[in-house]
């Protein structure tokens, strides 16, 4: 060609400076290679131009390779300030001490706890707990030990749930449940468990006739709705005293008793009385007992249906009808009757009488009720404030 060699120098003139351009503002735009000075190569076309107008400005810096060569990764779009990065959290601090240390020792550079505690992957209640020395830990279980004593002494049956709300609600004292269960079974604080014999106090061989049962599907919502009765025995030295009771279903509040040396239908008759007089119940009230000749019977029907009561028996031989009785009776032989040794009827007349009236209506914890006692629920119940305690208002029976 008539311009070979010359069109051939200027060519590859003209490709290398714009190369050297346009690579030049890649690696300047990306942070890919370090600033170099305006003063270097302030003289070579376009590169240099630019250059020379950015050689005021602070640019990004690449970082600097390992010995294996490999790079860094680059600080996505922020400026590289050495004094104020933050550190990275470290592998090699696994236990809470190393991190709490850490923190401490290098606390000013952050400026700040939470921060510190983010470098190293410690929450700041972490940080800010102090685990309990032993002997810190030795009394603090002393304390709760002496306070479980003490419910123990007066209701010696309570197990750890119960204790644990005894505590908190009438002690005011602060304390997990577990911690509770664990000092009862280190020291040896078990609830007690008393079995004694039957003693069979229902006669359903009678020709009285029944009452059909009331009970299945019922919803209570209220007291004075459901009242459920029964008898039981007390041993004592010459013999036996029976007890009739009688429980509103709703709050399970022992309403009317009796005490006599006679199983007879005058000892449930009195029972009802004392409920009556107490509550003075609405028409409509359901009675539900046994099928018992005491209940049976025809003068103490009369008594229910002159006060407009209706009555309701469970079936034959189903206990489970009248569970409800069945569990104030082991509450009362468990806390009371099985821890007295009843010599006469006095004995009984001191006894029982305070603990339905002052422990079991007032103070007794039942797991049923949320933990309440039968007079707080009824209280809380005439409030309507039932359900601001997580309770239920309305009892289905099942």
């Amino acid at each position: 060609m008539r311009y070979g060699k010359d069109q051939k120098k200027v060519r590859r003139q003209i490709q290398g400076t714009s190369l050297s351009g346009n690579r030049e503002r890649h690696h300047h735009r990306f942070g890919g290679l370090s600033r170099i000075p305006a003063s270097a190569g302030a003289g070579r076309g376009l590169a240099g131009q630019v250059r020379q107008r950015r050689a005021g400005r602070q640019y990004f810096v690449q970082a600097p390779a390992d010995r294996e060569g490999k790079r860094a990764a680059p600080s996505q779009g922020r400026r590289v300030d050495h004094d104020r990065r933050h550190f990275k959290k470290s592998r090699s601090l696994e236990k809470t001490a190393e991190k709490r240390k850490f923190v401490d020792d290098h606390l000013p550079e952050f400026r700040s706890i939470t921060a510190a505690c983010r470098s190293v992957g410690l929450s700041p209640s972490s940080y800010y707990y102090k685990q309990k020395t032993k002997i810190e830990r030795a009394k603090s279980d002393a304390e709760i030990r002496d306070k479980v004593e003490q419910v123990q002494s007066e209701f010696p049956f309570y197990g750890h749930r119960r204790i644990h709300e005894h505590l908190e609600r009438r002690e005011g004292l602060t304390v997990n449940k577990k911690k509770v269960l664990r000092i009862m079974r280190e020291f040896g604080l078990k609830a007690l468990i008393w079995r004694g014999f039957k003693v069979k106090t229902t006669d359903s061989s009678h020709e009285f006739g029944f009452a059909r049962n009331l009970l299945p599907g019922l919803k209570l919502s209220e007291v004075n709705q459901v009242w459920v009765t029964d008898i039981t025995y007390i041993r004592i030295s010459t013999g036996f005293v029976y007890l009739a009771a009688i429980l509103d279903l709703y709050s399970r509040m022992a309403v009317g008793w009796a005490l006599s040396t006679k199983i007879d239908h005058k000892l449930c008759l009195d029972a009802l009385k004392d409920a009556v007089e107490k509550r003075s119940p609405p028409a409509g009230l359901i009675h539900h007992s046994d099928r018992g000749v005491q209940y049976a019977c025809h003068e103490y029907r009369r008594f229910l249906k002159d006060h407009e009561i209706a009555e309701s028996m469970s079936a034959q031989g189903y206990c489970y009808d009248n569970a409800f009785m069945e569990s104030f009776w082991k509450t009362l032989k468990a806390e009371e009757v099985y821890l007295t040794e009843y010599q006469t009827m006095e004995d009984v007349l001191k006894s029982i009488p305070r603990f339905i009236e002052d422990v079991y209506n007032k103070k007794r914890l039942h797991s049923s009720l949320g933990y309440f006692s039968p007079e707080e629920f009824e209280q809380l119940a005439a409030k309507g404030q039932l359900e601001q305690h997580g309770l239920q208002s309305v009892m289905i029976l099942g």
